[in-house]
């Protein structure tokens, strides 16, 4: 019997951790999923091919740092989608209320089906027919819209425990994250909400360091 696992991370970083901690511990990569917050612009479309191509520009130089690590010698590419994986194959999207995230997994091809459409915004609509119960999904398509990321494995239920705790060491404590929002007045998420911009987004991670 499968099992999924998600988790809420306060940025793409501690993501790519759980990613990286899942494959070392010989989750199947197409049975991982990433989705994360991309309104820094950490992640930029390759103009000369915006709908196929990323440029990973962690230093907003407007240079794939791929591309300059590989020139330097170093291993910037590797440091930053996981050299081979899950995290090579990330892509951009828009997701209402939520604004640019970068994405990669099988979340995505439910995110972008018209299934994920509906009321309640695509990002509920996939998160919940991906095991997330409507109460965490709200929190977590929020996490999303603030800047955070959302990790999602699909695993054996006998491994389910042990891969927990896995996902567990850099992840957001959601129900003490939910009773941060509604004490700022939130109540659940809204796909008609506008995106955070990106100061917004760099202010609200310092709330979490």
């Amino acid at each position: 019997m499968t099992v999924t696992i998600s988790r809420l991370y306060n940025n793409y970083s501690d993501a790519r951790v759980a990613v990286q901690a899942l494959e070392a511990a010989s989750v199947k990569h197409g049975d991982i999923s990433v989705l994360a917050s991309n309104a820094d612009d950490r992640f930029a479309a390759d103009p000369k091919d915006p709908k196929k191509s990323l440029i990973v520009d962690r230093d907003l130089d407007g240079r794939d740092d791929r591309a300059e690590g590989a020139g330097a010698g170093a291993g910037v590419g590797a440091a930053i989608g996981g050299a081979a994986g899950l995290l090579t194959g990330l892509g951009l999207l828009a997701i209402p209320g939520v604004g640019p995230v970068v994405a990669a997994g099988w979340l995505v091809a439910t995110l972008t089906g018209a299934a994920a459409g509906g009321a309640t915004g695509g990002v509920i609509g996939a998160l919940t027919q991906g095991g997330v119960s409507k109460e965490d999904a709200d929190v977590y398509a929020e996490g999303l819209r603030r800047g955070g990321a959302v990790v999602s494995a699909r695993v054996a239920d006998a491994d389910a425990a042990r891969l927990q705790a896995v996902m567990d060491r850099s992840a957001v404590d959601i129900r003490a994250r939910a009773t941060a929002y509604r004490q700022s007045g939130w109540n659940s998420f809204n796909p008609s909400a506008t995106p955070y911009t990106r100061d917004q987004v760099i202010k609200e991670r310092d709330l979490y360091r």
